[in-house]
């Protein structure tokens, strides 16, 4: 994901709500949320090149997604390996970040559902969530980037709204297209024109740009909706889970 906004422990019925936009090139081949032949327990769409994710939930309860950290100044250590991997990994009950190999850098939110925590590799925080609204993008964790703070201000006055307008609020909150004024953008080493580009919710661009929206609904009684939107052409996959104790 380069997208991700989170309402964590805030709503009287839902403690876990997640909006999250997938940017990515456009003629990466992926496959649509789908519960996994190879590992059926597992919700989440598929990056055919590398076989890994970019946001996954299990029927017992766990969820990862990740965003990468764009800082072009910065010489990487890792391997080259997808970070999509880290999603796969981060699903599994017995996931120990300290064990995870070189990587380019990445963000990662993993855990169990009410036991939510953030980890990245740039300055090897790991910590558990504190209740609130988050917004992660390509910095770190709540770095206050244009697009976080909208979505971050959007999340807050929909979680405040009546319960049954959620879903399209999220929705609605993801296909935020407005980029930021030159003066508010990072300075992550783009050019301009493409820090501008690229400085929106959704990323509206040809050859890259937002592939997918996802929202997430993790009710207190268990219960998990997952609907995802994929563009260009608004392919929607909806699935209904209980969690299983």
């Amino acid at each position: 994901m380069c997208l991700i906004a989170l309402a964590y422990k805030v709503h009287p019925r839902y403690p876990l709500i997640v909006a999250a936009n997938r940017d990515e090139f456009r003629d990466r081949p992926a496959q649509a949320a789908h519960f996994w032949e190879d590992a059926p327990h597992i919700l989440a769409g598929r990056d055919l090149r590398a076989g890994g994710t970019w946001m996954g939930i299990t029927r017992t309860g766990r969820l990862a997604a990740l965003t990468n950290h764009r800082d072009l100044r910065r010489t990487w250590s890792g391997n080259g390996a997808s970070r999509g991997i880290l999603v796969r990994q981060a699903l599994a009950a017995d996931f120990d970040p300290s064990s995870i190999g070189d990587h380019d850098g990445f963000n990662l939110l993993y855990g169990q559902l009410d036991a939510i925590r953030y980890h990245n590799n740039i300055t090897s925080a790991d910590f558990a969530l504190e209740p609130g609204i988050h917004g992660l993008s390509n910095a770190f964790l709540n770095t206050p980037w244009p697009k976080v703070e909208r979505a971050k201000e959007a999340m807050e006055r929909v979680v405040a709204g009546k319960p049954e307008g959620l879903m399209d609020g999220l929705f609605e909150l993801l296909v935020d297209s407005r980029t930021a004024p030159d003066d508010a953008l990072p300075d992550t080493g783009l050019p301009l024109a493409t820090e501008r580009a690229i400085s929106s919710i959704f990323i509206p661009g040809e050859a890259y740009g937002t592939r997918c929206s996802t929202v997430l609904l993790v009710a207190d009684d268990g219960t998990v909706r997952f609907e995802e939107r994929s563009w260009p052409g608004l392919d929607r996959v909806g699935h209904t889970l209980a969690i299983l104790p």
